[in-house]
């Protein structure tokens, strides 16, 4: 007996993800900053060409646990349908800015490419913090 097709999962692999305090360190350190509308992005060239890795930090000023969730989803569903764009070499942290009004997928999907993009250039801010590792 055969089942129903298994549907196909688009999720952000791990390696595609920030996921420990040091490597989130060395890019808020080491990093690059540009701002947006909607967010602010710090980025730094990686070692790796394995793709563009992503970190997200909602800070608590963004309401309950239910409202920070639902922004880190939108922005991990932005940045993994536009990973293909940006420069396979760039570690990424979004930090949404406080906004009176929802997020807008196709505006954070715009706004992402095109800040890292600038950074990618070298016309973001560089960090001043660039003591330690």
């Amino acid at each position: 007996m055969t089942g129903a097709p298994q549907p196909v999962r688009h999720r952000l692999p791990a390696m595609a993800r920030l996921r420990m305090a040091r490597h989130f360190q060395r890019v808020y350190q080491r990093g690059a900053r540009a701002t947006g509308e909607w967010v602010t992005v710090v980025a730094l060239r990686a070692r790796s060409g394995q793709g563009a890795r992503l970190g997200v930090s909602v800070s608590k000023d963004h309401g309950a646990a239910v409202r920070r969730n639902k922004i880190k989803r939108l922005l991990r569903e932005a940045f993994r349908l536009e990973r293909h764009r940006l420069p396979p070499d760039l570690d990424v942290v979004l930090i949404p800015r406080q906004q009176q009004r929802p997020l807008v997928l196709a505006s954070l999907r715009r706004e992402i490419v095109q800040l890292c993009t600038r950074i990618a250039e070298g016309r973001g801010r560089a960090n001043d913090r660039r003591s330690a590792p």
